[in-house]
């Protein structure tokens, strides 16, 4: 258990997510499918375009998470092509992408630019596009980053904090910043978000801050 809130703990279950202490010791690829399966679904997903900056993130973030299985004789070159790779799609595509995020299958990343992703996990069919940052609060809780459930939309310009989850099949508002949870299905938008139920979400209050 992570000491969060019940739905943050409920989550962590139901994606398999290791604990904080272990972030970052394991490959965290989808189990179902080999390396270069998972980069080829990559590949198809962003419309099989080698000049689609998101998906040299994406391939980065699967190479950064293959290496952990390695022997060490290769996971030592691994880890310093893997480091310089990711600073190169920071510089040139503008999206940093950590590898400690357990990421899922056909996960799209639209556009680049000003793109930051640090979360525990982020479910399939996830939906993200530029100037989107996911992360801390504030850096006296580093630990605390959030969780982005299954066949999420994410618009432009968001901003997703803290030990948050955001629910299946949610729908995060462009330029909207989210600090508390958002139930499956429903739509957090504005700054602070403002949780509007969609149809099958979980009860709560319309108009709750997300």
């Amino acid at each position: 258990m992570s000491g969060f809130s019940d739905a943050y703990a409920a989550a962590e279950r139901a994606m398999a997510i290791p604990p904080v202490a272990e972030r970052g010791h394991t490959n965290q690829n989808p189990a179902d499918l080999g390396f270069w399966s998972v980069v080829a679904e990559d590949f198809r997903t962003h419309g099989r375009n080698p000049f689609e900056q998101g998906f040299w993130a994406v391939f980065v973030h699967r190479f950064g998470n293959w290496r952990m299985d390695q022997p060490k004789i290769v996971r030592a070159p691994a880890t310093a092509l893997y480091w310089t790779l990711f600073k190169l799609v920071e510089m040139f595509a503008g999206i940093s992408l950590w590898y400690t995020v357990k990421l899922g299958r056909r996960v799209r990343i639209w556009h680049h630019s000003g793109i930051v992703i640090s979360a525990r996990a982020i479910g399939d069919d996830v939906q993200i596009r530029q100037n989107t940052t996911m992360g801390v609060r504030n850096t006296r809780r580093l630990h605390e980053i959030p969780i982005i459930g299954a066949r999420v939309d994410i618009g432009a310009g968001a901003c997703i904090f803290g030990a948050v989850v955001v629910g299946d099949d949610a729908r995060v508002g462009a330029n909207s910043v989210v600090t508390q949870d958002v139930p499956p299905g429903a739509a957090a938008i504005g700054n602070p978000a403002v949780v509007r139920l969609g149809r099958g979400s979980p009860s709560a209050s319309p108009g709750a801050p997300a």
